[in-house]
């Protein structure tokens, strides 16, 4: 709404502005001012009403750019928490796929959701497998699920196992 309303602001300025030339034209000519008090009219009507609602126009146009890249972002995060959570197991080159995105972007939006408490599970990275778990069973997890080695803390709630790569996360 907010890139629509700025690129309304922006063309009504210059609608605007175009208007106010054109006055000062026609006042001009019928010899009501001289060249002088049109140039500087045009000039005063112009800073005083385009110009406030080009800046007003360009910062909602700015701002919409932003709130519609946080909304993109947020449903690529929606999308890749859903696909998880319903299959329960995905494979990390599908997910690339079909969110046509990159495996870093995958890595990152999935760090971000366990950040944000809204995913729990774990992911084999020489596998390139996804599982989604229960926080409560991985809390009680000693040994990784994959090679049976020690796991180790790895960060807020990142428990890693050294030997194989395998992450868990948990909520």
């Amino acid at each position: 709404m907010g890139r629509i309303l700025g690129i309304i602001l922006i063309i009504g300025g210059f609608i605007v502005g175009v208007i106010i030339v054109a006055l000062m034209g026609v006042y001009r000519s019928e010899g009501n001012i001289d060249s002088g008090a049109a140039v500087l009219g045009a000039a005063v009507f112009i800073a005083v009403l385009v110009l406030p609602q080009w800046g007003i126009g360009g910062f909602l146009l700015w701002k919409g750019g932003q709130e519609a890249g946080t909304a993109a972002q947020a449903n690529k995060q929606r999308q890749l928490l859903n696909m998880v959570k319903t299959r329960g197991q995905v494979d990390i080159g599908d997910l690339v796929i079909e969110m046509q995105s990159s495996r870093k972007e995958v890595n990152q939006m999935l760090n971000q959701l366990v950040g944000m408490g809204l995913f729990s599970g774990y992911v084999n990275w020489d596998e390139g497998v996804l599982y989604s778990e229960q926080a409560s069973a991985l809390r009680q997890l000693k040994n990784c699920l994959n090679c049976n080695g020690e796991l180790e803390l790895a960060g807020k709630g990142v428990i890693r196992c050294p030997y194989c790569g395998t992450e868990y996360f948990l909520d």
